[in-house]
């Protein structure tokens, strides 16, 4: 016999123990796309409590649309080892040094490797505000995606972390709710979000990596939130940079911990 409410009780004494456990910790990601995930997978292969809060139902951000819906998705070369840690086929295009793999292969593999290295992945939360105490980012204050939505007023919950990665792509969510904190400045030549420039493919793989940095103590940037707050140019659906970012923002927060 099936019980109804059992099958309600199972779901709530593992959705909120996960939750409950998700309140202290290590490494707080915000946004599940291609360089979140990356930087989850690097963090938690080193057993690091790593927390991702993705506000959408879906996990992968841009990633599962591909180029103009269709799904396949470009990596240079240099993006080449971690599809191969992932595990994501691939295959030599027609254009010489470029490589295709399926967008939907690619973020189902991202998601299933990170998961099972123990990322907490936490959908339909979003961080609406930061943790700043003696002026470093030490957390963040999340509420549920629909609350948001249907703008009622009802009050969020705080999370610890020791470090906080804003991976919310071309919106910069993190970077730009701090900033709405009176005299909070980033370390950026205007000390504010310089803007994403336009697309740029090369110019924007280019400087992913070295835009893949901290902001503000604790607090790091990568992907595309990297790229839009030093004001690199977009780079559309190649995505080897994204990965590597993320792996570059784990190494840079594992050299921390």
């Amino acid at each position: 016999m099936i019980d109804d409410i059992k099958i309600s009780n199972a779901i709530l004494r593992r959705g909120l123990k996960e939750l409950q456990e998700a309140t202290d910790s290590e490494v707080v990601i915000v946004g599940a796309g291609p360089s979140g995930l990356s930087a989850s997978y690097y963090l938690a292969k080193d057993n690091i409590n790593v927390t991702i809060f993705e506000r959408a139902l879906k996990p992968g951000g841009g990633m599962p649309g591909g180029g103009i819906g269709l799904p396949v998705i470009v990596v240079q070369k240099e993006g080449l080892e971690i599809l191969g840690e992932f595990g994501i086929s691939h295959q030599s295009s027609e254009e010489k040094g470029y490589y295709t793999a399926d967008s939907l292969e690619s973020t189902a593999k991202l998601v299933a490797k990170a998961i099972d290295k123990g990322v907490r992945i936490i959908n339909l939360m979003t961080v609406e505000d930061v943790m700043v105490r003696d002026d470093q980012v030490c957390g963040v204050v999340i509420n549920r995606t629909p609350i948001k939505m249907a703008e009622l007023l009802i009050d969020p919950l705080s999370i610890r972390a020791r470090f906080v990665v804003d991976a919310t792509g071309h919106d910069t969510e993190v970077v730009k709710t701090l900033l709405k904190r009176k005299n909070l400045k980033l370390n950026t030549p205007s000390g504010g979000i310089e803007g994403e420039g336009p697309m740029w493919a090369e110019e924007g793989e280019k400087n992913i990596l070295s835009d893949t940095r901290e902001v503000f103590p604790n607090l790091y940037v990568a992907g595309m939130a990297a790229t839009a707050v030093f004001g690199s140019p977009r780079m559309g659906p190649i995505f080897g940079g994204m990965l590597l970012s993320g792996k570059k923002v784990a190494k840079l927060i594992k050299e921390r911990l």
